[in-house]
């Protein structure tokens, strides 16, 4: 049986990043330095969602269906690191190499998995395989849209439009 990972993932503005992108003060408040990426993404986009390499990731909860059974899990402690919980997430798809299946993941979770990996310098080889290494990967890997290794319900649902 093919194992399935269906995950979903929490965030909150990367307040780090966002003092970092604007140039503002270390010692400024974390709820204004959100306050300020909200209000500038208003002005861009009419809404105040922030694009994924601005969000943090605290945790990611998970649902693996594997031949030894099904396991619920949380990845992310509260004072573990971001990175550590990312590198965790992509070594669990190293290790099963699952057919993941999310709600909206691929518009929102895994671009910021993506955007916080890159940042945090995250290794995730089996996820960026496009069948180069292996040929298992050429039609049906994580990367490509139409395929069977992601399964985004939402744009099942939407029957892609």
């Amino acid at each position: 049986m093919t194992p399935v990972l269906a995950f979903d993932i929490e965030t909150i503005p990367d307040c780090d990043g966002i003092r970092k992108l604007h140039d503002l003060p270390a010692d400024l408040p974390d709820v204004e330095v959100a306050e300020v990426a909200f209000q500038k993404r208003r002005v861009v986009t009419n809404n105040d969602f922030l694009p994924p390499h601005l969000q943090r990731v605290i945790v990611i909860s998970c649902v693996l269906r594997t031949d030894e059974g099904v396991r619920i899990f949380s990845i992310g402690e509260p004072d573990a690191t971001e990175d550590l919980a990312i590198q965790r997430f992509f070594e669990g798809i190293n290790k099963y190499v699952p057919q993941i299946v999310s709600w909206n993941g691929r518009n929102f979770d895994l671009p910021v998995l993506i955007a916080s990996g890159l940042i945090n310098g995250v290794a995730a080889s089996c996820f960026w395989d496009t069948g180069q290494d292996n040929k298992d990967m050429k039609w049906s890997n994580y990367i490509n849209r139409f395929h069977d290794r992601h399964l985004d319900l939402m744009d099942i649902l939407a029957m892609y439009g």
